[in-house]
């Protein structure tokens, strides 16, 4: 039997189009272990950027949102602006969504998905079993896209570990292992300075490496906000509100006006309540840029040019590059060869049409992999209030 729909990933975004699915009495299938980027991938005791009002997964009926999972654990309510959603209540409540709303979840990886002949798709899982679906929807979000810097790569022969020289910041959960020690971290967004100041505070001695002329930031709080501009859940700015809200017209932009939006759109900039936390307790350095690495007997060593264009060498016991994460369906090794091969891309991203549908009939993306045709609210947990029930609606009348 052809199962109608087959959800790849139990994030936000998998387990909101499976809500909205469900809802419209489309039988589904859901594969993956929720919220588990956000559990084994985020650094223990981190604080989400995002306000309360971003943080909400969308539903089809009223009940589930932040607040409401706030009240039924009997815990204070998240709500205004000041208020800051710990990681651990985010994954919580990401998990009670998924109790109350997806609860037919299989804690099971899809291995590979190919083209049946007839029309359709075969999945294989590595319980062994194998079935065909309609249509495909990969909600993968963060899984297998962490980027790191080419001069990285190229001296980290064994790859990014957590116990080598180089690593990724998605792959810390615990930073006190770093207390004592003498820590870089690259990058000028909030990965980056969370992460060091959550290392200085476990007794770590930390460096962020901040890259280009821009310093580092942090927001304005919330307070300090423009008052004759429109809101947006991630500020008061036309431009947030518009791409937030409508971002219909955003896929048929300029293929290098679009990348250039996802990119520099709410880019590099720490929380206002991070700033506190950090100054004084990390010492930042600016440069130009990093030209090089290596890693002596397993001790790293950046060499980077700086602003005046000389070349300095920085050394360290560990060096995290949180520099963020790159779509590349070549990295999506479950969609199989032959699959890969068919979708239009743009940069490695998957190009979407109406519906979040790619260039194979039947096969979706949502989230991360969405935001090179959707912009830079597909990044966010808030872009499933758009995503969604659009993705439903297009795929529910193409299968009908």
């Amino acid at each position: 039997m052809i199962q109608p729909v087959a959800i790849i990933g139990a994030g936000p975004f998998g387990l909101s189009t499976a809500a909205h699915l469900r809802a419209r009495g489309i039988p589904v299938r859901v594969f993956g272990d929720p919220m588990v980027s956000w559990r084994d991938h985020m650094p223990e005791g981190m604080l989400l950027k995002s306000t309360p009002a971003a943080s909400n997964l969308d539903a089809p009926q009223r009940g589930h949102n932040l607040v409401d999972y706030c009240d039924a654990a009997g815990i204070p309510r998240l709500v205004t602006d000041e208020d800051i959603v710990p990681v651990e209540t985010f994954i919580a409540y990401g998990r009670w969504f998924q109790e109350k709303l997806v609860p037919e979840l299989e804690q099971v990886r899809v291995v590979s998905v190919d083209r049946r002949p007839g029309g359709g798709f075969e999945l294989k899982l590595d319980s062994g079993e194998t079935f065909a679906a309609r249509a495909v929807v990969v909600a993968t979000g963060l899984s297998g896209l962490a980027h790191l810097p080419p001069e990285l790569a190229a001296a980290a022969v064994d790859g990014a570990t957590p116990t080598g020289p180089f690593s990724h910041s998605s792959q810390h959960h615990d930073l006190t292992r770093f207390s004592g020690k003498e820590l870089m971290v690259i990058g000028a967004g909030q990965s980056a300075l969370e992460t060091a100041a959550l290392a200085a505070e476990a007794g770590a001695r930390v460096r962020v490496v901040s890259r280009g002329h821009g310093r580092v930031a942090f927001g304005a709080p919330p307070w300090n906000q423009p008052r004759l501009r429109p809101e947006s859940p991630f500020g008061r700015a036309w431009s947030l509100w518009a791409l937030t809200y409508y971002p219909h017209p955003y896929r048929f932009l300029p293929e290098q006006t679009r990348h250039y939006l996802v990119r520099r759109v709410l880019g590099p900039l720490g929380a206002w309540w991070l700033k506190d936390r950090f100054d004084g307790k990390v010492e930042v350095c600016e440069v130009a840029g990093v030209v090089g690495a290596s890693a002596s007997d397993g001790s790293p060593a950046l060499t980077v040019r700086t602003h005046a264009g000389s070349t300095e060498e920085l050394t360290a016991d560990h060096v995290i590059a949180a520099t963020g994460y790159r779509v590349d369906i070549a990295a999506m090794d479950f969609l199989g060869h032959e699959l890969r091969t068919r979708l239009a891309v743009s940069r490695g991203a998957p190009r979407l049409g109406a519906g979040y549908v790619s260039s194979v009939p039947g096969l979706y993306f949502t989230g991360l992999p969405a935001a090179a045709s959707y912009g830079p609210v597909m990044r966010f947990v808030c872009g499933t209030e758009f995503a969604s029930p659009r993705l439903v609606k297009h795929l529910a009348a193409a299968h009908a």
